[in-house]
């Protein structure tokens, strides 16, 4: 029987529990036509790039599938008629990738990074990315430098600069 990665993304206000009992239902859909689901994962709750039917997230679930084509054309018709799924996605592949997936080893290897302590921009010495100790966001303070004099009082004409009046 030919294999299949079957991703389908639920929307955002149905609980992780009715996503599950989704994959249930669509599994057994499967089972029922002679085909059987290897692996299931939920990748949970992620955003999207553009709006779907007014969702700006949704619940990702993985199913890698072993099963004849009109086991999935069914599962696609009932993911059509369901209100809860945005979108599916089925593609063909040669063989079913063993162990998690890459989605899944991402997310292992963001746990990791946290539980170090080494988060991206995390509490580096030197205050971050834009490096400086204190005040505002990019450097600090200002320093002993005197503040800006480049405005006239009311008037909002500009001084002339020392370099301009020596001419």
């Amino acid at each position: 029987m030919p294999l299949y990665e079957h991703v389908y993304l639920a929307r955002q206000d149905v609980s992780a529990q009715q996503v599950e009992d989704l994959t249930k239902q669509f599994t057994t859909v499967i089972e029922g036509l002679g085909g059987k689901v290897t692996k299931a994962e939920y990748w949970g709750v992620k955003s999207l790039n553009f709006r779907i039917r007014k969702n700006r997230k949704a619940h990702f679930t993985l199913l890698n599938v072993d099963a004849p084509p009109a086991a999935l054309t069914e599962v696609e018709r009932q993911q059509r008629i369901n209100e809860d799924v945005l979108r599916y996605l089925t593609v063909r592949v040669d063989e079913l990738e063993e162990g998690p997936s890459a989605m899944m080893r991402k997310v292992e290897r963001d746990r990791e990074r946290d539980e170090r302590g080494g988060g991206r921009f995390g509490d580096r010495e030197g205050g971050g990315r834009f490096g400086g100790g204190g005040g505002d966001r990019f450097g600090g303070d200002r320093g002993d430098r005197p503040p800006r004099r480049d405005r006239d009082d009311d008037r909002g004409d500009r001084r002339p600069t020392e370099a301009a009046t020596e001419e």
